[in-house]
């Protein structure tokens, strides 16, 4: 391996970095923004890193300009589900965190594990993310108005305020809406994949927009599991010896804005989809909670529209009712 390994540990306003060089390690800061891109690549200039594999884990949007910016540069780059981490820091018996440690090991990680490489997405597709990121962006700011207006009295000033302020966030929404589907109109790739998503009963036009920005290429997943994974949907489970046994939960170790498209599809699912009406039967029968319940119905969709997506045949609830859950 010619090139030299970096490990880098993600956040929203900054990233650290572990460099190794034989049985060195050295670590940097750098503001996560451009001019700390030019700084990274100073870094490495001085420290002669003129080949490296990048490793960092798939943290959302905070990674994705940087790894684009190193993939231009004509680097290797690998975007790692954070879960597969955890436990390779578990396995290391990792009882320090902090930020320079997580890019230590995740340094080491990509040494011993040889990860994928990673590709960006097609252009196209980075910019569906970026619509349906900003649309979701709109409706929080929304919601939150809505709710406030709701509170309790407001004087006429205030009340006046957040009304204007919703009907202003009412036309954006719309407007990027309408620039969404636009989009997807004029690449056909994308208008195809959003009609055989739209056949799954609780994935309307909106929801397979996001889906379709966040899940990227479905071709990088070996397996459906692998992509509710990278949701951060699989189930988490705690037991130690006969002592503990918590109640499973969902890890949401990965793409938080694919877990928050799948919510509400997922509740009219449960009333509307044949499969996930089915599981929500079965589950609820066996006395588990609602929110249990609705993770296991997330899950299912994700699955069932990576299964749409893989095979590029419309939703069959013959078919699906065959796919194995996990619930």
């Amino acid at each position: 391996m010619n090139e030299k390994i970096l490990g880098i540990d993600i956040s929203k306003k900054k990233f650290d970095v572990a460099l190794e060089k034989g049985e060195l390690v050295e670590s940097g800061t750098f503001r996560n923004d451009e001019t700390g891109f030019t700084k990274l690549g100073r870094w490495l200039r001085k420290r002669e890193a003129k080949r490296i594999w990048a490793c960092m884990e798939a943290t959302g949007q905070y990674g994705d300009e940087l790894a684009l910016h190193l993939h231009e540069q004509g680097q290797k780059v690998s975007v790692v589900n954070p879960a597969r981490i955890k436990k390779y820091g578990e396995s290391k018996l990792q009882r320090n965190k902090n930020d320079k440690v997580d890019a230590r090991l995740i340094a080491d990680f990509c040494r011993t594990q040889a990860p994928y490489l990673w590709t960006p997405p097609a252009a196209e597709v980075r910019k569906l993310r970026a619509l349906a990121r900003r649309q979701n962006v709109l409706q929080g700011d929304r919601t939150r108005e809505k709710n406030r207006l709701q509170a309790g009295y407001h004087p006429p000033e205030v009340e006046a305020s957040i009304r204007a302020h919703l009907a202003f966030l009412n036309e954006q929404i719309a407007a990027i809406e309408a620039q969404t589907q636009q989009h997807i109109n004029d690449h056909p790739n994308l208008k195809k994949d959003q009609e055989l998503l739209d056949t799954i009963p609780g994935i309307g036009l909106k929801t397979a927009a996001c889906i379709l920005g966040e899940l990227s290429d479905v071709s990088r997943f070996d397996h459906a599991r692998h992509a509710v994974a990278y949701a951060g949907l699989s189930p988490h489970n705690h037991q130690s010896g006969d002592s503990i046994l918590r109640p499973a939960h969902l890890s949401k170790i990965g793409n938080s804005a694919l877990r928050a498209a799948l919510y509400w599809p997922a509740i009219t699912a449960l009333r509307f989809n044949p499969i996930i009406m089915a599981l929500g039967e079965r589950l609820a029968k066996k006395g588990k909670k609602k929110m249990v319940i609705i993770g296991a119905a997330m899950r299912k969709l994700l699955q069932l529209a990576y299964g749409v997506l893989k095979s590029g045949q419309p939703f069959d609830p013959n078919f699906a009712a065959n796919i194995q859950d996990n619930a």
